[in-house]
């Protein structure tokens, strides 16, 4: 929906703005300039008086508006604008509305059959201040223009779902802004309120609450929230909505909500975790990764996978939390679970997933020492592994992980001792993985020395690097030692060409170090 044709705005050229309800990450700034007239804005947030019944089924809108410059925020308003603006500015109870925005919502009644008109008009209104919102000049604008308040007032006396999502859509976005948010936690009520909303049962509504909240968690005005969220009765509801929703967007919304909170400062996670832990989060993680991972194998729903990456995500973060990692690596189930992930053999579809895989992998090796032992004779998990590294070329911390795994699982190789068959299963896994391993180790030595210090423990990158090279070039020789009583002990399929062994092996001897 592009914005209503009004004198104060100046349109230079068309661009599409975002959409209505964008998740922006903190430390991202919105790309949105715009020569929108703040006397208009104002005019909005006078038209959001308490209304009520707006139409849930309404289409969602977005906002066209002009650039002045790409990428760099430029103010809404002048010297006199703002001199305006000051003259201007009213207090809520002051508020008088025109026509097209009178209060339709009387005593906290909503009638919707008799207001479809205003209500059309209220959501209109209200959705141009949701892309608005975005912009953090326009933010700043209407938080000192009241529309905290305006909003506040909304939500305690209208009960229509959609008046609810765009009020927290609308507080969503200004969320994503320092000042906006200040202003905010000062609104008295307001957070109670947000958090209250919480216990409705429209999926867009808790959509918009959990993006609220998550991005809360992650400001620098957190410690605020997690005091409003630490109540037993509200984090048993935000569990019951990631685990019970059938929604996918709330299931994301939802699993994001608790990834913020395990990743959120320290003071917030002392606070909210131990209680969430007590409730039973470790079992709910690993129970919806396991119906993600069923979904994964059978059905291959690409809406799925950025659930799948936050839930591994989450369980990332609560492998290294104190108190609380050894309830997660000590689970079989999440190590046979994300084994199998490591294994999938359509990685293009689920790279990301599998890297947080490794680092996960990594971090129960750690606290679980015996899992290398049976993962050892995994044929498929080292093929797997290996595999992963093309997708974590631009993370360290994941190919330290991957360096470390593979390290663990090699040592307990002993090439002298294994059968024909097994030793012909490494050379074959290796050889055929020639080309990532060696493209790995030319990527890793253009890496800093410095950096390359800070792997995984125990030891360093380097020395995981060079354990696993080592012994990659003793089942190599191994493999051509033994060849002729090998092979005669394998089946006439099972060869492994002599040239394709002779380069892994100088590969491996080049970058041993």
């Amino acid at each position: 929906m592009a914005v209503p044709t009004d004198p104060a705005i100046e349109e230079e050229e068309e661009h599409g703005g975002p959409t209505h309800h964008p998740s922006a990450p903190l430390d991202e700034s919105f790309d949105i300039s715009t020569t929108v007239d703040p006397s208009y804005i104002i005019s909005l947030i006078r038209k959001l008086l308490p209304s009520g019944s707006a139409s849930q089924t309404a289409p969602k809108r977005t906002l066209s508006i002009s650039n002045e410059e790409e990428g760099a925020p430029v103010s809404a308003a002048n010297d006199n604008d703002h001199e305006h603006l000051n003259s201007s500015s009213y207090k809520y109870e002051n508020m008088d509305v025109d026509d097209s925005g009178e209060v339709f919502c009387q005593q906290g009644e909503c009638d919707g059959t008799s207001n479809a008109g205003k209500e059309q008009d209220w959501e209109e209104y209200g959705c141009i201040l949701w892309d608005l919102a975005a912009n953090t000049t326009h933010a700043e604008l209407m938080v000192e223009n009241l529309i905290l308040d305006v909003l506040l007032a909304n939500l305690l006396v209208c009960k229509s779902p959609r008046v609810t999502e765009i009020s927290i859509g609308i507080i969503g976005n200004l969320a994503c802004h320092e000042i906006p948010m200040k202003h905010i936690v000062s609104t008295n009520g307001l957070i109670e309120i947000i958090v209250d909303k919480l216990f409705m049962d429209d999926p867009q509504c808790l959509c918009e609450i959990c993006r609220l909240l998550a991005v809360s968690l992650q400001s620098g005005e957190s410690v605020a929230w997690a005091e409003a969220l630490q109540s037993e009765y509200t984090l048993c509801q935000i569990l019951w909505i990631a685990e019970n929703t059938l929604n996918l967007q709330l299931t994301e919304k939802s699993i994001g909500l608790i990834l913020a909170i395990l990743e959120s400062q320290q003071k917030v996670v002392d606070a909210l975790v131990p209680p969430i832990m007590k409730l039973g989060l470790t079992s709910i993680l690993i129970n919806l990764l396991a119906f993600e991972m069923s979904k994964l194998m059978n059905e291959r729903i690409p809406e799925r996978y950025t659930i799948l990456d936050l839930i591994l995500r989450a369980l990332e973060a609560l492998s290294v939390i104190d108190d609380h990692s050894q309830e997660i690596c000590s689970s079989k189930e999440l190590f046979q679970l994300i084994c199998d992930l490591i294994k999938f053999p359509d990685k293009v579809e689920v790279g990301n997933c599998c890297v947080t895989a490794a680092i996960l992998i990594a971090n129960i090796l750690s606290e679980v020492a015996d899992h290398a032992s049976e993962i050892s004779q995994d044929f498929g998990l080292l093929a797997g592994l290996l595999d992963i590294f093309p997708f974590a070329s631009d993370d360290l911390e994941a190919r330290n992980a991957l360096w470390n795994v593979i390290a663990r699982i090699m040592v307990r190789i002993q090439e002298t001792e294994i059968s024909p068959s097994s030793l012909y299963h490494y050379v074959s896994v290796l050889v055929n993985k020639t080309d990532m391993i060696e493209d790995e180790l030319l990527n890793q030595q253009l890496v800093n020395s410095s950096h390359e210090q800070e792997g995984l423990s125990p030891g360093s990158t380097v020395d995981a690097r060079n354990t696993s090279l080592k012994k990659m070039i003793n089942i190599l020789n191994q493999w051509t030692d033994a060849k002729e009583t090998t092979e005669n002990k394998l089946d006439a399929d099972d060869i492994v060409d002599e040239k394709d062994v002779k380069r892994l092996l100088d590969c491996c001897h080049k970058f041993y170090k």
